[in-house]
């Protein structure tokens, strides 16, 4: 097949892929297709180790100076475990970028249409079950809202064994810190931990619930596509400028 074909190939599949463009240098116009499994079609071989980090960001961007990364995947997700208020705002919110929704929540007086009608999927399923469903991977985030360890400890384990591209837990930083020691003490190593964002999101003064929506989305959006999602008038980059692959 062509990269074209191979393209859209993947686009009819739902799937993941990017093509790597040469944009400078002597073998500008060069073009290498690689999808999510490894399968590569192209003339420009060398560019393959970029792939993976590429498909990771999630959209379109420039890798370096002389390579352009057109990336072909799917609307991101967002998994939020825990059916609290926040959950709904959250749904409310990612709905507006264009990201679908799952809630989960073993407590059946909790996961109602009721207390959160925003989602696109919601199930009533304690952890183990609910990410066997949802499979989170590089285009998830995951959200963890319940408040009681015997959710929220097994969730942030299995969201960790995952490949989603974000972990947030609400909590304040005294509950995070308890939180850290035992999923320590379950054997959790300590550079994994590093992966969640807890307390989750962007330092805005947010008190309701959908401000503090607000502030994780921005969060997970900034790490997505690895900005520090600082003030935008403090930056030092392009106010628009392309994420770097590789750069988290």
């Amino acid at each position: 097949m062509s990269v074209f074909e191979e393209v859209r190939r993947v686009e009819e599949a739902g799937g993941r892929a990017v093509v790597l463009t040469v944009v400078a240098g002597d073998d500008i116009g060069a073009k290498l297709f690689v999808d999510e499994n490894g399968r590569t079609v192209g003339d420009a071989a060398d560019l393959a180790p970029l792939a993976a980090e590429a498909i990771r960001v999630g959209r379109s961007h420039m890798v370096d100076d002389r390579v352009f990364a057109d990336v072909i995947a799917p609307p991101s997700r967002l998994f939020v475990y825990g059916a609290v208020d926040t959950a709904d705002a959250l749904c409310k919110a990612a709905a507006l970028i264009g990201w679908s929704t799952v809630v989960a929540d073993a407590r059946k007086a909790f996961a109602t249409r009721e207390r959160v009608p925003s989602a696109d999927e919601l199930l009533v399923l304690w952890p183990e079950e609910a990410f066997a469903h949802v499979k989170p991977d590089v285009g998830t985030a995951v959200i963890v809202l319940t408040h009681d360890d015997k959710f929220d400890l097994r969730a942030l384990q299995l969201a960790l064994t995952s490949d989603a591209f974000y972990i947030g837990a609400l909590g304040s930083r005294r509950n995070q810190e308890r939180r850290r020691e035992l999923l320590l003490e379950a054997g959790v190593p300590a550079e994994d931990l590093d992966r969640i964002s807890g307390p989750a999101g962007l330092d805005i003064g947010a008190e309701s619930p959908a401000e503090t929506a607000l502030s994780m989305l921005g969060e997970a959006l900034a790490v997505r596509v690895g900005r520090p999602g600082g003030r935008l008038r403090e930056a030092k980059t392009r106010i628009h400028a392309e994420p770097v692959a590789g750069k988290k």
